[in-house]
């Protein structure tokens, strides 16, 4: 399994980016999309989760309200919206999946396949 995020650059505060989460070779239909970013040092951290059936959602605190997290009619295709973009969301932002149908406080776990990340550049 290949995973590629993308959809990253550089935007103003209060701009807005979707990011994209392509992933490529065999992928049951169990995974869950989960998103993660790290900002220039630090420790990365959760940003979003959807379950593998799309019902559910999880958003870290710091991008509650900002960010959609979506999966695409097109099996292997994943989004995160971003909108209210500020400073503090600098990072690079990286893709991965996890097995479950479940989108909950745990989704940063169990970390199944990671992806390439894409940078995100918010200046003030």
């Amino acid at each position: 399994v290949q995973l590629q995020a993308s959809g990253g650059g550089s935007v103003q505060a209060g701009g807005s980016l979707r990011l994209s989460c392509t992933a490529h070779g065999f992928i049951s239909d169990y995974f869950a999309v989960v998103w993660f970013r790290q900002a220039p040092g630090k420790e990365r951290e959760g940003v979003a989760c959807i379950s593998s059936s799309s019902l559910s959602t999880y958003y870290s605190d710091s991008v509650k309200g900002r960010f959609l997290v979506t999966k695409a009619n097109a099996k292997y295709t994943a989004y995160l919206d971003m909108e209210k973009l500020e400073p503090e969301d600098t990072a690079v932002y990286y893709c991965a999946l996890r097995l479950g149908d479940y989108a909950g406080s745990r989704c940063y776990t169990g970390i199944r396949h990671w992806g390439k990340g894409t940078l995100v550049t918010v200046s003030s």
